[in-house]
């Protein structure tokens, strides 16, 4: 039998001396969030603080700490590990000021662990997040995310005792079942528990690399309208126009984003700071999402003319005629080689040490088109040693090599800019080509844009095993 989920009681309030009383729930999401729609998921390695300052820099409402690992961080005497994960010595991880709101998420299987865990990061942050929806080998060897799926009884347990014992709100993020009704089933017990917020990640456990698939946004509309939470929406947004249409198919709250912003961090640039949701148009057969037995996945854009969140008034609406003026364009994919550099100058900025792993990923996920094309660059970043920041002053050099490369970078791509649109005097727009397979946007090679997979070729379906080809789709 599921206990009590009572625990709401005066507590001190985060990152102030005084008293108050915990939020819950939308009175959470209102008051201590501020109502954010668009929000940066936790990614290991890729949601560090100077990731998040970018991030907020360009329209993100709300972002997570990378996964954090509860067993891991519960030793307080391996500060190498903590300030890894969560540098507070510095001061500036979890800043009011400059890092807030924000949540910290944690994996775990141990609710004491968790709880020790979380306790630390307290004070630092607005709420806490158990994974249960990473996907990786890694998580099923370390038994957490959503290799935990199938234990309810424990996950109810590690929810509850954070819900408790925190004077925080405890939140959850999850991936589906393939029915609505056990995802149904299995939200409803995460908010029972004390999930305050709970984000649904709409692929399967077994959806994951190039399997991931689609997102089905018809389990997350299910999973909205049968808790009483807030719920935000993850999966299958790769432009701006796909965020709107799936607050409006979902209803969700808002809107979370992996690789999509970790290839565009524009992504949310330019929306409106604030939305009618909860917003749930009639379903619309031309623009629903396919579920995940298609065999590929197209969202052309010219269906976003369907979008009715906003006023088609509204520059981020796709009908409005400056939509694709190049000043528009810019601000949803701006020019990769400048957010490079913009990057690395947060980077070099901050007490807070990030790691050189965290820097080249972001490097090459950012660039990814250009170095296509410059494959000599591509290979020079690849081969750049620059090390570990060094702990004396004497750090100013430190990423020049980067720098060097991604000025080059962008030497080169100005001249092909230039030369594209005969110096200026062509559009960018007339520059947009269509990708044949998908029906998606492809933006001139030197601005910031989505990535997907391409579909695996088709395997021959074996009457033993029961699979069929995998699906084409974007991993969130």
């Amino acid at each position: 039998m599921e206990p009590s989920t009572s625990g709401t009681s005066s507590t001190a309030g985060v990152g102030t001396q005084a008293t108050r009383r915990k939020l819950s729930g939308y009175e959470f999401y209102r008051e201590v969030l501020g109502s954010p729609k668009y929000v940066v998921a936790p990614m290991v390695d890729q949601s560090e603080l100077a990731w998040r300052r970018l991030s907020r820099r360009y329209g993100a409402h709300l972002v997570y700490t990378p996964m954090i690992n509860a067993k891991m961080f519960t030793d307080a005497s391996n500060n190498t590990f903590r300030n890894a994960n969560f540098d507070i010595p510095s001061g500036e991880e979890g800043a009011l000021s400059s890092d807030r709101p924000l949540v910290a998420q944690f994996c775990a299987n141990n609710a004491e662990q968790l709880l020790t865990s979380a306790k630390v990061l307290e004070p630092y942050c607005d709420a806490v997040d158990l994974n249960l929806g990473c996907p990786q080998d890694i998580a099923k060897k370390g038994r957490y995310g959503s290799f935990l799926q199938d234990e309810w009884e424990l996950i109810y347990t590690l929810i509850n005792t954070l819900h408790k014992n925190l004077s925080i709100p405890v939140t959850a993020k999850f991936r589906v079942f393939p029915t609505i009704e056990k995802t149904v089933e299995y939200a409803q017990m995460l908010e029972r528990a004390g999930a305050q917020i709970l984000t649904c990640h709409g692929r399967l456990r077994e959806q994951r690399g190039q399997n991931t698939g689609v997102a089905d946004w018809q389990k997350i509309r299910a999973v909205k309208q049968s808790v009483s939470v807030p719920v935000f929406a993850n999966g299958n947004i790769l432009f701006q126009s796909d965020i709107l249409r799936c607050l409006e198919e979902t209803g969700c709250d808002a809107v979370m984003s992996a690789e999509g912003n970790l290839y565009n961090v524009a992504l949310f640039n330019g929306l409106p700071e604030s939305l009618p949701t909860p917003f749930v148009a009639p379903p619309t057969p031309s623009i629903s999402i396919p579920d995940s037995s298609s065999s590929s996945f197209s969202q052309p854009q010219s269906l976003s003319s369907s979008i009715s969140i906003i006023p088609p008034t509204h520059p981020a609406h796709p009908s409005n005629p400056s939509y694709y003026s190049d000043s528009s364009i810019l601000l949803r994919h701006p020019r990769s080689a400048d957010i490079a550099l913009e990057y690395i100058a947060i980077v070099k900025s901050l007490k807070t040490r990030t790691v050189v792993s965290a820097i080249k990923g972001h490097l090459f996920k950012i660039l990814l088109p250009a170095l296509t094309k410059e494959v000599d660059l591509r290979e020079r970043l690849g081969r750049a040693k620059v090390g570990e920041r060094p702990k004396d002053a004497g750090w100013g050099g430190w990423l020049g090599e980067y720098v060097e490369i991604v000025e080059e970078l962008k030497g080169r791509t100005e001249n092909a800019e230039q030369e594209a649109t005969m110096d200026g005097t062509i559009p960018l727009k007339d520059l947009i080509t269509i990708d044949p397979n998908t029906g998606f946007e492809v933006m001139p090679y030197w601005l910031l844009q989505p990535y997907w997979r391409k579909a695996p070729s088709p395997q021959p379906q074996s009457k033993n095993t029961g699979q069929g080809e995998a699906k084409e789709g974007e991993k969130e």
